[in-house]
């Protein structure tokens, strides 16, 4: 049994729809109150509507990660609402498509100031609070693409996550004298918004490369998050989860083919 987390304050970039707003449907059904982030006011209002009624509450601010003065704006906010902020789920980023001979300053300029100073930013902006918590965690959204897996077309997308995992291990020891974890969850392919907009043959193909038959949810994503979000993983920092229903583990298509 897992030490309540009721009324305990989070934060949670990228938060109005998709992965993000599972994350914070996780949270705010655990008792702990969540600020959610996005660049889209009706995306926000949208999220918070739905997620009304929830144990915990759940409250947007509009912001753009990829600025440190938005960062700081937020965490403010959660302070005020909340009179502290205990967690920070940095979640928000972009996975615009692009092929390497065909990518400019400015796609690799997007990509890493959302998916990677983006995370640095936000957690930065929330030193001081997550000190003042006593328990302070850093939950990262990172992916299997990159740090583990490729896919052409993501080059720069799969360069900014495995960078988020570089700074966990540093970050991790930085703040370890401070009561604060740092972790990463590595999401394989999660049924969500972006995902759709792919189409339904390219979701058949991706379930059936992945051992689970299926793709995965917001809320699995959501889950493994609050597990390192709670006291019983106190001592877990600096380390990596990957919720993907076993897509990486096949050596080729034929593995599959023989279960």
């Amino acid at each position: 049994m897992f030490t309540s987390l009721q009324g305990r304050s989070a934060v949670v970039t990228g938060g109005s729809k998709g992965i993000g707003r599972g994350i914070a449907e996780v949270f705010a059904s655990a008792g702990v109150d969540v600020v959610v982030t996005g660049r889209n006011q009706a995306d926000l209002d949208a999220c918070v509507e739905a997620l009304a009624g929830l144990p915990g509450t759940v409250s947007g601010v509009a912001a753009d990660v990829a600025s440190p003065e938005d960062c700081r704006r937020v965490v403010e906010t959660a302070v005020e609402r909340h009179g502290g902020l205990d967690v920070v789920c940095a979640n928000a980023g972009i996975f615009p498509f692009g092929r390497l001979a065909d990518l400019t300053p400015d796609d690799l300029e997007q990509v890493l100031g959302v998916n990677f100073k983006g995370t640095v930013y936000i957690v930065q902006a929330a030193l001081d609070a997550l000190a003042a918590s006593g328990h302070g965690r850093v939950i990262v959204t990172s992916s299997i693409t990159g740090p583990v897996t490729g896919y052409p077309g993501w080059s720069h997308y799969g360069a900014s996550k495995a960078a988020q995992l570089g700074f966990i291990r540093t970050a991790a020891m930085e703040l370890a004298p401070k009561n604060i974890t740092v972790n990463a969850v590595l999401p394989g392919n999660i049924l969500t918004e972006g995902l759709l907009g792919n189409g339904q043959d390219y979701l058949d193909q991706m379930a059936k490369s992945i051992p689970a038959g299926r793709l995965g949810s917001a809320a699995d994503i959501g889950n493994a998050a609050l597990f390192f979000a709670t006291d019983e993983a106190a001592y877990v920092t600096g380390q990596t989860l990957i919720v993907d229903g076993g897509q990486i583990l096949p050596e080729s298509p034929d593995a599959l083919a023989e279960m």
